[in-house]
């Protein structure tokens, strides 16, 4: 797996899904994204990254995965052994996946 950079231009595309849990399964969550993640997304043909960020007020889980096409989320999605994670996730927290590409990104001046 490749580290993640954003950058406008490069013609990646992003899976983002916020995940809306009750603070007491925010851990369990993370685990079952991180588990589907280490053992079957990153070695997905196209896969750039895959990234798991827990909210600090506990009611929130984004996935944020990088790809190197827009198919090889689709493909990615229909994958069997993705779809149980998926679906173990799902049980957990309302999930609200979205792709994207990356419009701007601004830094602040060295």
């Amino acid at each position: 797996m490749s580290e993640t950079v954003i950058r406008t231009g490069d013609g990646t595309f992003a899976m983002v899904n916020v995940f809306e849990v009750e603070p007491d399964k925010q851990q369990e969550l993370a685990e079952v994204l991180t588990e589907s993640a280490d053992k079957f997304i990153r070695h997905r043909p196209g896969c750039i990254s895959v990234n798991i960020l827990t909210s600090l007020d506990g009611t929130r889980v984004t996935y944020f995965a990088q790809w190197q096409r827009k198919s090889d989320i689709k493909a990615t999605m229909s994958d069997p052994d993705v779809q149980v994670g998926r679906d173990k996730a799902a049980k957990l927290a309302k999930p609200d996946p979205h792709a994207y590409t990356v419009f701007s990104v601004h830094h602040p001046e060295s």
